[in-house]
C-alpha cells in the first residue's frame, strides 16, 4: 500500500502541477513509487502516511533545515512566539534584532529588507536593483525562481535557462514586451557577460550571479564579474539563497575577499521556516523607498524569530565546521565505493552539499534505480544530499553501506547488459514537463 501515492494522483486532479514546488515532485524522484507526503519529521528521520519511517539522505527539504527537521532549540522559540502571537496591528521588534544581527555578519552590507521565499528575494532585489540603476535590463548568471523577470530570457530562446539549472521552463504568461530584457550568461564564461555589456551596456541595470551551486566557486570570475559589473555602473546582486549556511554562517562570498551591491540569502535562514533576507549597500537599498515593495506577511513574526535562533545554534556549536566535517566523511566513503567498482560518478557539490554526477550512460535509468533501491531500505536518496548538523556518522555509515550494496547490483546488471529490467516503474523527470 502507498497512502501518499494515491493521494498524489487526487491532488493532480485539483491542484496544478500536483504540488507547490517541482523539486518535491514525486516524478522527480521515483514516479509512482515516492512516498509523496510526510506525517512527521525530526531530525533527519520522516514518517510517510503508511508510517514507514525514512532516513532523509537526499533534499532535506530543499536545504532549508540545516540543523535538522523539527530542531527542539528552534521549535522552542518559535513556539514561545506563537504564544505571544504571531501578528498584531504593530510590527515585530525581532525584524530590527535580525536586521542588526545580518548586517554585523556581512561586510559592505549597510541595510536589509525580508521576504519569505526565496523567488520572491530576488525579485525584490532585482526591482531595487533597477531603481538604483536607473537602468532595466538584466544579465544572470544561476537560478533565481519563477517570477517573470527572470522567466522573460526564455521568451527570446525556450533554452536559454536549460544549462542554468533546469530544463524545459516554459515562460507561458509571460508578457511577450519582456523579450530582450534579460541576458543569460554561463558561470565561468566572462566572455558571454563581456558581450552582453558591449551590447546592452547602456540599458543593463543589474547582473545577478549565484555565488556556487553546481560548481566549485570560481573566484576569478567572480572577482571579473564584479569589476565588470562596476565599471558599466551595474548593480551587483549575489543570489545566495541556496549557498549561505553552507561554508558559512550566512553568505560565502565574505570568504572569498568579493563586495556585491546586495546579497540574497535564504532557504537555511530559518530552519524550515520561511524568511529570507535582501542586504545591501545603503546607496543602493535607500532606492527601495522609491518603489512600491510591500506585503503583509513579511511582517510575520515567525520567521524573524527562526532565523535569529538559527543562526545562534550555528554560532553556538560551531555548525559550518561539523557540516565540513561530516561531509569530508561522506565524500570519502562515496569516493572510495565509485572508484572499487569502476563507476563514472563523482562528487561536483560544495563539501556540505554533495551533488552526484552520474556520468554512466543512461544517467536517469541509473538515478532512478537507485533511488528504488535505496527507498526498499528505508532510506530517502537521491543525487543531491543536503547535510545538516542532524546527519551523524552512524547515520553516513548506514547510508554507505547501503550504497555500496545497492551499486553493485546496479553494476552487475550493467556489465550483463540488464540495467532496464531493474525499473519497476517510469524513468524519473530531469527538468520541468507537464504531469497531465
Amino acid at each position: 500500500m502507498n497512502t501518499g501515492q494515491n493521494l498524489y494522483k487526487r491532488a493532480k486532479e485539483i491542484i496544478p502541477g500536483g504540488n507547490q514546488l517541482l523539486s518535491k515532485r514525486p516524478e522527480m524522484f521515483l514516479p509512482e513509487k515516492w512516498p509523496a507526503y510526510y506525517k512527521k519529521a525530526k531530525g533527519v528521520e520522516v514518517w510517510d502516511l503508511d508510517n514507514n519511517k525514512y532516513l532523509d539522505m537526499c533534499i532535506m527539504a530543499i536545504g532549508t533545515s540545516p540543523l535538522g527537521y523539527a530542531n527542539s532549540d528552534i521549535s522552542k522559540a518559535v513556539k514561545k512566539a506563537i504564544d505571544n502571537g504571531c501578528v498584531s496591528s504593530l510590527n515585530s521588534y525581532e525584524e530590527v534584532e535580525l536586521a542588526e544581527k545580518l548586517i554585523d555578519l556581512h561586510p559592505y552590507m549597510e541595510m536589509a529588507r525580508f521576504a519569505r521565499t526565496g523567488g520572491e528575494a530576488d525579485a525584490v532585489a532585482v526591482r531595487i536593483a533597477r531603481a538604483a540603476s536607473g537602468k532595466s535590463k538584466v544579465a544572470i548568471c544561476g537560478y533565481h525562481g519563477w517570477h517573470d523577470w527572470y522567466l522573460a530570457t526564455n521568451l527570446d530562446n525556450s533554452g536559454n535557462l536549460n544549462d542554468l539549472l533546469l530544463p524545459g521552463l516554459q515562460p507561458s504568461g509571460v508578457p511577450d514586451h519582456l523579450k530582450n530584457s534579460n541576458f543569460p550568461f554561463h558561470y565561468g564564461n566572462i566572455e558571454e557577460l563581456e558581450k552582453i555589456v558591449n551590447l546592452h551596456g547602456e540599458e543593463l541595470g543589474v547582473v545577478v550571479v549565484e555565488v556556487q551551486r553546481l560548481k566549485h566557486a570560481d573566484i576569478p570570475f567572480l572577482k571579473k564579474v564584479q569589476k565588470i559589473a562596476k565599471k558599466n555602473k551595474s548593480v551587483l546582486i549575489f543570489d545566495e539563497v541556496s549557498s549561505s549556511f553552507r561554508l558559512s554562517i550566512g553568505a560565502l562570498y565574505k570568504l572569498y575577499d568579493l563586495e556585491p551591491d546586495i546579497v540574497v540569502i535564504g532557504k537555511a535562514l530559518g530552519n524550515g521556516h520561511p524568511i529570507t533576507a535582501i542586504l545591501g549597500k545603503r546607496d543602493v537599498m535607500e532606492a527601495a523607498q522609491g518603489s512600491f515593495i510591500s506585503s503583509t506577511y513579511w511582517t510575520e513574526r515567525v520567521g524573524f524569530v527562526a532565523a535569529l535562533e538559527t543562526i545562534n545554534q550555528f554560532e553556538k556549536h560551531n555548525v559550518i565546521e561539523y557540516l565540513k566535517m561530516i561531509g569530508a566523511y561522506l565524500d570519502n566513503g562515496l569516493t572510495k565505493i565509485f572508484q572499487n567498482l569502476n563507476l563514472s560518478i563523482r562528487n561536483i557539490g560544495m563539501i556540505t552539499v554533495p551533488i552526484i554526477a552520474i556520468e554512466e550512460s543512461d544517467p536517469l535509468i541509473f538515478k532512478t534505480i537507485f533511488t528504488q533501491e535505496m527507498l526498499k531500505n528505508g532510506i530517502l536518496a537521491s543525487n543531491v544530499i543536503y547535510l545538516s548538523y542532524a546527519h551523524t556518522k552512524q547515520i553516513i555509515d548506514k547510508y554507505l553501506l547501503e550504497t555500496q550494496r545497492v551499486l553493485e547490483n546496479i553494476k552487475l546488471a550493467q556489465n550483463q547488459g540488464t540495467l532496464e529490467t531493474l525499473l519497476e516503474g517510469p524513468i524519473c523527470h530531469s527538468g520541468f514537463s507537464r504531469l497531465t
